[in-house]
């Protein structure tokens, strides 16, 4: 539980730390990039991906006995959290679409 919980943490550190960009027709809808919930989505993808491609590298540097293997456990390990976060978080979002889809109007 604390994954997740240090996860939001540092994608809204992340949020608050960006500042400028993002161009908008208008002054109202303008948010700086991270600050949305789709810019929150897919920095949290990139974040996934990023953990992956390192877990594989540690995992490389393991095999050829570069690195040492606590590191790789680590390594493999948090790519392991994050999928899960990642798959709990798609598991939510289509559970909401479809009691959006299930509404009356």
């Amino acid at each position: 539980m604390t994954s997740i919980t240090d996860a939001i943490a540092a994608y809204s550190n992340a949020a608050k730390a960006v500042t400028g960009g993002g161009s908008s027709s208008s002054d109202e809808t303008t948010t700086a990039p991270g600050t949305d919930f789709a810019s929150l989505l897919r920095d949290g993808a990139k974040a996934a991906i990023d953990a992956g491609k390192h877990s594989e590298e540690m995992s490389k540097q393991g095999l050829a006995g570069k690195a040492d293997v606590r590191d790789v456990v680590a390594a493999v390990n948090n790519a392991e959290v994050t999928l899960q976060t990642v798959i709990a978080v798609r598991d939510k979002v289509v559970a909401a679409y479809n009691e959006i889809l299930h509404m009356s109007i």
